[in-house]
């Protein structure tokens, strides 16, 4: 029994009521579902109906009766539910607190309390994922000893991933981007610690209520980079917005995309890892086929052997800037879809 069941059976027992709830935008088997819109409070006769928030996710909750009293109950019980969960950040270690934001399962109250009582609010920050094969805890103190602002604080996630939650203060100038002071960051901890370690970087946000979207801008970017085997240690959520904006769509949409744009000739550039290593390498080279034959150690007829081939089969002149993207669209979306 999870978290939220226990508190729906703790109602049900102290208000002698029958209480249950689904997921926004679900239909559940087992419990009544409203089927039209609404705000607050609504009845379809038979069910009262209200809207509740648990660790940031949006439900449904859904009283059996009608009615005044029924009524009162749906406009008390979100914050009763709120509440309770409230209570459990109370005696919560700053880290402990700060890692339960950076992964959304906090209210906007509770986000007040933590910005109160660290004396973090109006602070703009950012967040910088670590991915460390060891030496977690080394890697800590090296991240608070180069942190260059008191309100700045690293925590462990897990076994393999910390986060820096850098602030931005007005007179820091020394970096000139946030990308900027991870790969400092990287660098130090490969000079300290003698460390090959990968970095995410997330979007700045204006506080620290929106430093979940941050955090995970920043770890997409460490996602996107092993997906997409895209070179160096330091990765932005910017690199990746065109992924990002492929993957929110829906894969039978994608699939449909796919299907439009290609044809079973491309099936043998898309399948063909060498292949498409070298395109991938030649795009990550700024369309510069000397550049990328150095980098492959491939002669250049060669090279221009394979984008022939690769025109040839997709349609697509790579060396040219608009084919080059539409081939990039097409790689994403083989890529997203396990093709």
């Amino acid at each position: 029994m999870n978290e939220l069941e226990k508190t729906a059976k703790d109602i049900c027992e102290k208000l002698g009521i029958s209480f249950s709830y689904y997921a926004e935008k679900t239909r559940p088997v087992g419990v009544p579902v409203c089927d039209k819109q609404f705000e607050g409070v609504t009845d379809d006769g038979t069910y009262t109906f209200f809207r509740f928030l648990h660790r940031n996710v949006g439900y449904i909750g859904v009283i059996k009766g009608v009615g005044e009293t029924m009524k009162n109950y749906a406009l008390l019980l979100p914050s009763y539910i709120e509440n309770l969960y409230e209570q459990e950040t109370a005696d919560l270690s700053k880290t402990d607190f700060l890692k339960r934001i950076l992964l959304g399962e906090c209210s906007s109250m509770a986000i007040y309390k933590y910005t109160t009582k660290y004396s973090v609010r109006g602070a703009a920050c950012f967040v910088i994922v670590l991915r460390v094969p060891s030496h977690m805890q080394e890697t800590l103190s090296v991240l608070e000893q180069y942190g260059g602002n008191s309100l700045d604080t690293s925590l462990q996630m897990d076994d393999t991933h910390c986060v820096l939650v850098k602030f931005v203060g007005e007179e820091e100038n020394e970096y000139h981007s946030s990308v900027d002071y991870a790969e400092f960051l990287v660098q130090s901890l490969k000079e300290e610690l003698g460390l090959d370690v990968q970095a995410g970087v997330g979007p700045t946000v204006r506080e620290l209520k929106d430093v979940s979207a941050s955090y995970a801008g920043a770890d997409n970017a460490l996602r996107y980079a092993d997906v997409f085997e895209i070179k160096g240690n330091v990765h932005s959520h910017r690199e990746f917005l065109l992924i990002k904006m492929l993957e929110d769509i829906p894969e039978n949409k994608l699939a449909q995309y796919l299907t439009e744009l290609t044809d079973e000739r491309c099936k043998e550039v898309f399948e063909d890892e060498e292949m498409l290593a070298t395109a991938e390498e030649f795009l990550q080279s700024s369309l510069n086929v000397s550049e990328t034959s150095r980098n492959l150690y491939m002669h250049r007829n060669t090279l221009l052997y394979r984008l022939d081939k690769i025109e040839k089969a997709t349609g697509l002149n790579i060396r040219q800037f608009a084919d080059a993207v539409s081939f990039r669209v097409l790689t994403v979306l083989y890529r997203l879809l396990g093709k």
